[in-house]
């Protein structure tokens, strides 16, 4: 697969197949992925895999976790900016109301809508769990790396012919993962990452439009 057809194929799947996931290949995956860039080479991540009985002990203290405190625990980031402005704002409203139009979640379901965001705390329904954290010394351009070795992975997904899903949702709950994990102090929970075999399934299957490229493109000296 050329690197072209793995970033026209790659979307985020919400909705997995409960067989497991190779441990040999995402390990593969993962030392692949390695090769992402970095600013000085610092390479300023630590990864975390998790799955199989521990798979199911965090599902479970999830399910747990979010009943008792649906909005989450103090967070060490904000995932999208406060007062977010046009036109951001519209492309994040646009794309939800396309997931819950697939769905067929109606506006008015706030119920539906809440329980299909909490989804995102069982990978939905995905075998296997990346975890990405950062010592808390790093600034915003480390956390841009850590954007570029979790695209690497899922291309690498991609081309494995396994599904994901990037999953900052997860920074709502540091704690809690936190502790899971044994993070010690001085690292900071970035994101997650559900992996695994997609589902034939409407959620999995609806468009996720993008910008034409005269919106965010200039071009200067042609």
């Amino acid at each position: 697969m050329t690197v072209s057809a793995a970033l026209a194929r790659r979307r985020s799947v919400r909705d997995f197949e409960d067989r497991p996931v190779p441990v040999d290949l995402l390990k593969d995956i993962l030392a692949q992925a390695l090769r992402a860039p970095s600013g000085g080479n610092l390479q300023p991540w630590q990864l975390h895999l998790v799955l199989g009985d521990r798979m199911d002990q965090l599902k479970a203290l999830m399910q747990q976790r979010v009943q008792e405190h649906p909005g989450g625990e103090e967070t060490d980031y904000d995932i999208y900016p406060r007062g977010l402005k046009s036109p951001y704002r519209e492309r994040r409203h646009d794309v939800g109301e396309r997931l819950y139009a697939a769905l067929g979640i109606p506006r008015e379901d706030k119920l539906g809508r809440m329980l299909q965001f909490s989804r995102n705390f069982q990978f939905f329904g995905a075998p296997a769990g990346l975890f990405v954290a950062i010592d808390r010394s790093m600034g915003r351009p480390q956390w841009s790396d850590l954007g570029m070795l979790m695209l690497s992975v899922m291309l690498l997904l991609e081309e494995a012919g396994v599904a994901s899903c990037a999953q900052e949702c997860w920074a709502v709950y540091p704690k809690t993962v936190g502790g899971f994990l044994g993070l010690p102090q001085e690292q900071m929970l970035f994101a997650g990452m559900a992996i695994g075999y997609a589902k034939a399934a409407p959620v999995n299957d609806w468009p996720v439009p993008r910008a034409p490229l005269d919106e965010v493109l200039r071009v200067h000296g042609a």
